[in-house]
């Protein structure tokens, strides 16, 4: 977890870098045209093979054929997705109602022929828990992929310097995984012996196809109300709210699912237990402080230009513990051997999620939030009830895991608030870095004395787990 959260946070850090300069020098429409193009790409990405790859890391016993096999599955896979995705490119452009979205697709069609050569790879280094190599591959890659986009907004190219980084990324990224694994191979298509490969993938593909309707309906109903503008503002409030729930978390699964398809039941509810607290430990103050401070940091970190996301972000924050205390349930789950409960949960998010954002478009921007926070904490539970019994986990160990950093995080935010009212009642007008830098520095002070006097073991926790 270490090596793979540790490259991650590293290479979160210069892609945030390279992104939030790209943001100041774009405009909200560039993202409002690419967030069109992204609701293709993710549901085809749905299909690419990675729920295949999965099966492998989860077996026990796996041989030479079988990885030849796989290989070659994801091979025609990609391939063919790569192909509808060109195709289907003017329909898209069609519904939105923007003919550029076609040139978009059908350059990005080209991201699948690198998919094969980094799910094989990824799936072989994670089976044998070599997470250190994988973490190798993504610190240059995410390099790569920032230098590609600040060099493209500095030439002035518009909405394709969000075309051409995920290019150079997933390039680098195809190249440097196949090295790392040594996993260039023959593949094989003869698939006979394969069923319970394809079986198991076929599973979790459904499973990320309702996600899928979970977290693209928003942007495929607001895309075709909104103008480009309008959409940029929410799609760039989402990416800025979901920084650790869309950046993190998904790789600290990754780890967990490796690790839960090792454990036994016992073992894998209390660990799962512990994970939940640690991530939660970092994850509150971020959400609730990103709510009380939303202002000053959009205008910090985003420009001028960009201060309509604020009432937007300081709305998504609140939802955000909730989307991921739901995602974490999921690894531990199919670890399990049962695929179908993370595809059921999932399907039942792709009813509620969409019902939502239908009912909020109709109030803008700020009716998309509030759908996020109207719907969050029921799915959050009924995820939590299908899901904790299978993990080995009882409804109380659950919730007194969690509940500790959640109580510091509402202090921390109440003191940050109220310390933010009388600086703006009694102090002169700050510069906005200046304000923000003072309510976080008052806000991190407020949620670490919290831990130290009402919750010491999770200090204590966090502690050991960093030194062992």
């Amino acid at each position: 977890m270490i090596w793979r959260s540790g490259s991650q946070i590293l290479g979160q850090i210069i892609a945030w870098g390279a992104t939030f300069l790209v943001i100041r020098m774009l405009d909200p429409r560039d993202y409002g045209l690419f967030a069109m193009t992204q609701v293709v790409l993710v549901l085809l990405n749905m299909l690419n093979g990675y729920g295949l790859a999965s099966a492998i890391i989860q077996k026990r016993d796996i041989d030479d054929r079988a990885i030849r096999q796989l290989f070659g599955m994801l091979l025609l896979l990609n391939l063919s997705l790569g192909a509808v995705q060109f195709a289907m490119a003017p329909l898209a452009a069609a519904y939105y109602r923007q003919p550029v979205v076609a040139d978009l697709l059908r350059v990005q069609s080209l991201l699948y022929i690198a998919t094969p050569f980094i799910a094989l790879p990824y799936a072989l280094l994670a089976r044998a828990m070599d997470f250190r190599k994988q973490a190798q591959v993504n610190l240059v890659s995410a390099v790569a992929g920032a230098v590609a986009a600040l060099a493209g907004a500095m030439a002035g190219l518009g909405v394709w310097t969000l075309i051409l980084a995920p290019l150079v990324l997933f390039t680098t990224r195809a190249i440097g995984m196949t090295w790392a694994a040594r996993s260039l191979m023959w593949p094989s298509f003869d698939f006979r012996g394969a069923g319970g490969i394809a079986r198991y993938g076929g599973t979790l593909a459904a499973g990320q196809l309702f996600w899928f309707a979970q977290s693209q309906a928003d942007v495929f109903i607001a895309g075709r109300l909104f103008d480009p503008h309008w959409l940029g503002i929410y799609t760039t409030s989402l990416f800025l709210s979901q920084i650790l729930v869309s950046k993190f978390v998904p790789a600290l699964n990754e780890v967990a699912f490796s690790a839960y398809s090792r454990m036994e039941h016992a073992a894998a509810g209390a660990a799962f237990a512990k994970s939940a607290r640690l991530i939660m430990v970092a994850a509150m103050p971020f959400y609730l402080g990103l709510a009380v401070t939303a202002q000053p940091l959009v205008l910090v970190a985003l420009g001028e230009k960009w201060v309509e996301a604020a009432p937007v972000v300081q709305l998504l924050a609140l939802a955000m513990p909730f989307m991921t205390l739901q995602i974490l349930f999921a690894p531990a789950t199919d670890a399990r051997g049962r695929p179908g409960i993370g595809a059921q949960t999932a399907a039942i998010g792709a009813l509620l999620l969409p019902a939502a954002f239908l009912i909020g478009v109709h109030w803008g921007v700020m009716g998309m939030a509030w759908a996020w926070v109207a719907v969050w904490p029921p799915f959050l539970a009924i995820t939590a009830w299908r899901s904790l019994k299978l993990i080995g986990l009882g409804w109380r160990d659950w919730l007194a895991a969690i509940t500790p950093p959640i109580l510091a995080a509402c202090a921390m935010a109440l003191i940050v608030m109220l310390f933010d009212r009388l600086l703006l009642a009694y102090a002169p007008p700050l510069a906005p870095f200046l304000h923000l830098l003072i309510i976080v520095l008052a806000g991190a002070a407020s949620y670490g004395a919290w831990l130290m006097i009402f919750a010491r073991g999770v200090v204590d926790d966090a502690i050991a787990m960093i030194r062992r």
